[in-house]
């Protein structure tokens, strides 16, 4: 996608922010694109810069009638991000998954496990239908596996969101598991695009769960590095 007559291309990117930085953050934004405007709306909240960079910023959890304090949106927003609210964890891919309880960015406990589930074949007839079967039991056999591990996590520690990571579709059979029914119904918050989950991908995971998402879509040719400080 290119803006009208520029020809250049638009770029978008994600980063995560912690409450605490946010403010170091936006600081940095204007001082590189020239200065910005603040918009408050339903999908988050936006900062236009004089250069044509935007990002959108949102919030890691709802209100939930416990606001941010501050003189103005951005305050109010780091306030909100910097509450200290518990995630439970459960990220999901066929080479591994993650289950673990966030609190203020950290893991507070957790497993990690390896697991494999085949890639699909372009083969046909008998070999084919032998291949899909085997390939869901390997599907189940995961589906069962890290059910089992995230019961005993999220039973451990106390939660009020649940954040899914990964494999979304395998990530939502492990939460509709028989073993996990009292933690399905529990809200769910933006699932986290993860790779093959190890402890240091959980913990991250951890941060950026609790952390605010900012996607910065920039107009022109020079793509600046703000979204990573």
């Amino acid at each position: 996608m290119t803006p009208h007559g520029t020809g250049r291309p638009i770029s978008t990117r994600t980063a995560f922010v912690p409450g605490e930085r946010l403010d170091g953050w936006a600081g940095r934004f204007g001082a590189a694109h020239g200065g910005y405007v603040m918009e408050d709306g339903d999908d988050g909240l936006r900062l236009m810069a004089s250069d044509g960079t935007e990002a959108l910023l949102q919030a890691p959890w709802p209100v939930d009638g416990r606001p941010g304090r501050g003189r103005d949106a951005l305050e109010r927003l780091a306030s909100l991000a910097s509450q200290p609210r518990r995630l439970g964890l459960l990220l999901v891919r066929r080479g591994g998954y993650g289950v673990g309880v966030a609190g203020e960015g950290l893991v507070l406990a957790s497993k990690v496990g390896s697991t494999y589930v085949q890639s699909r074949t372009a083969a046909g007839g008998q070999s084919q239908q032998r291949f899909a079967r085997r390939r869901s039991n390997q599907a189940e056999a995961l589906v069962d596996a890290v059910a089992e591990q995230a019961a005993r996590v999220f039973g451990s520690e106390s939660f009020e969101y649940v954040v899914p990571g990964g494999d979304r579709t395998l990530a939502a059979l492990v939460l509709q598991h028989p073993s996990l029914t009292r933690f399905a119904c529990l809200p769910r918050l933006t699932p986290l695009d993860v790779p093959d989950p190890k402890a240091a991908v959980l913990k991250k995971a951890a941060a950026d769960a609790c952390s605010i998402r900012i996607q910065v879509t920039d107009a022109g040719a020079g793509l600046s590095t703000t979204a990573h400080q």
